[in-house]
């Protein structure tokens, strides 16, 4: 019972906040215009520096590079609207429901693991017709990496937004934090090019983990062993950050 409660109480939350971004199309457009500039200006450099044999081939690099940024930072900076509902009383008026505090906090970052599931098939569209060729079913099992990703970042911004809520200091932490991780997750440039030791700190990153099997996944590539130790390092990680974000959450509310 205590099970199904949870879900329908996750489900409840998830429908709302949905609900309210539906409501805001041009915010969603807008969040498309930075993922679609980088693929579109951003490959032409690095079909040069890993010296990829056609555009196509780079797009294959680097869209889940791309993918693997957008879930950092997407849900990196998804504390600041958990900033702002508690300001305006949401979560408050949320609080005297029934509704658990652990579906509080994960209908919210289903939202968030929507939203990017959007962005992403947004970006697959366009890279697919700029010469990248990715069977579909590896674009969804990419998809569930990205969604493990999501959830990791997500439940850590809500952890800091709960730990330092106000918005300049979140926004000094998230930068100090995200930059390091998406340049250690190889967001940018393949950490192939980059020195040993780079490589080996970047085994400590669930994000760098994520980027390996979205790359393995795109290249045809389901049996690399990357493929499965990734979903296996992203869904603990995950799990735990949810765990931990959602005591935060009851702790700051009771």
């Amino acid at each position: 019972m205590a099970g199904m409660k949870l879900v329908r109480d996750t489900w409840l939350v998830f429908v709302y906040e949905v609900g309210l971004l539906v409501r805001n199309p041009v915010t969603v457009a807008l969040t498309l215009v930075q993922p679609i500039t980088y693929l579109v200006l951003f490959t032409p450099f690095l079909k040069t520096v890993v010296g990829a044999s056609s555009y196509g081939a780079a797009y294959q690099i680097y869209v889940p590079s791309l993918f693997a940024a957008m879930g950092l930072y997407s849900g990196m900076f998804a504390g600041f609207s958990l900033l702002a509902a508690m300001r305006q009383g949401v979560v408050n008026r949320c609080r005297v429901t029934p509704l658990s505090r652990v579906s509080l906090v994960l209908g919210r970052e289903l939202q968030y693991v929507l939203l990017v599931g959007f962005q992403a098939f947004v970006v697959f569209v366009a890279a697919l017709v700029l010469g990248m060729r990715v069977r579909p079913g590896d674009f969804i099992l990419a998809v569930g990496l990205l969604s493990l990703m999501v959830m990791l970042s997500v439940s850590i911004s809500y952890g800091l937004a709960l730990v330092v809520p106000t918005e300049t200091l979140l926004a000094n932490l998230i930068n100090a934090v995200a930059q390091p991780i998406s340049l250690l997750a190889g967001v940018l440039v393949p950490l192939t090019v980059a020195p040993l030791w780079v490589q080996n700190v970047a085994n400590w990153i669930p994000w760098a983990w994520g980027t390996n099997g979205m790359r393995a996944v795109f290249a045809g590539n389901l049996a690399d062993h990357v493929v499965w130790q990734s979903t296996l390092v992203l869904a603990v990680t995950a799990a735990v950050a949810v765990v931990v974000s959602s005591r935060l959450f009851g702790r700051s509310n009771a």
